[in-house]
């Protein structure tokens, strides 16, 4: 299983993340183009220590809302979501280009991937604005009981994808996430290598309710926005590489 992060989200004198202590533990970097942060000069230099690494990057575009760090839902349009997704992917793509890599996958941030989880509308938007960019790009979603559902529409439109699953948040029977608002929805560090190593070892998370989830997930999503976060980053990597 590959391990993938935010990051490439600081902004100006802003500075979010550790993104230099994360990306030597991860396979792929999920950059910010600009929408909910990053900058040029950001995304530039996280592109360069991803190319250091040896790390494969994806873009992480958002809704444009900068301000509310792309955490809110937006009111857009499919033609919208479609340019503002094509927008943001092509500027990464090519600084990626010129930085000699390529990128690899594209990955939506915040409300806007919330709401692609949530809503057909967005995620046929965001499909089509996949299948018509210049050349092929997987899209990155999450792993639920309705994988299969989103697969077969991405391969619609000829859309390929990777399924993730998260490392330390906990899950509800319908494979969804637990809301932040309520108890239990984060683990604590223990659980949190518990249900990464039942994901290597027999591909299941435990829910909240105590029911065995199967999860197939090509990706581990990470957080490493702290050092703590840095910490389990590299506990989860040693789970990953003992399998």
């Amino acid at each position: 299983m590959l391990l993938n992060c935010d990051l490439g989200e600081s902004h100006g004198n802003w500075v979010m993340g550790m993104d230099a202590q994360v990306m030597p533990w991860i396979d792929q970097a999920n950059i910010a183009c600009g929408f909910h942060a990053g900058d040029p000069l950001t995304m530039r230099n996280t592109l360069a220590l991803a190319a250091e690494h040896g790390v494969s990057v994806g873009a992480h575009p958002a809704y444009p809302d900068l301000v509310g760090f792309g955490r809110r839902s937006m009111a857009l349009s499919e033609a919208e979501i479609i340019a503002d997704l094509q927008f943001q992917v092509a500027a990464l793509d090519g600084m990626a280009q010129s930085a000699g890599l390529q990128l690899a996958y594209v990955k939506p941030h915040g409300a806007l991937y919330n709401d692609m989880m949530a809503r057909a509308e967005v995620r046929s938007a965001i499909l089509k604005a996949i299948a018509s960019y210049y050349r092929p790009l997987p899209l990155m979603l999450q792993a639920t009981a309705a994988a299969a559902e989103h697969r077969a529409e991405a391969e619609l439109l000829g859309v390929g994808v990777l399924f993730e699953a998260f490392a330390d948040r906990c899950y509800e029977d319908d494979g969804s996430l637990r809301s932040r608002r309520l108890p239990g929805a984060v683990h604590s560090r223990e659980k949190m290598l518990e249900q990464v190593s039942l994901l290597l070892h027999e591909g299941v998370v435990i829910t909240y309710s105590g029911m065995r989830l199967p999860l197939a997930a090509d990706s581990l999503c990470v957080h490493g926005d702290n050092q703590e976060g840095v910490s389990a980053i590299r506990d989860i990597r040693a789970l990953v590489d003992q399998r």
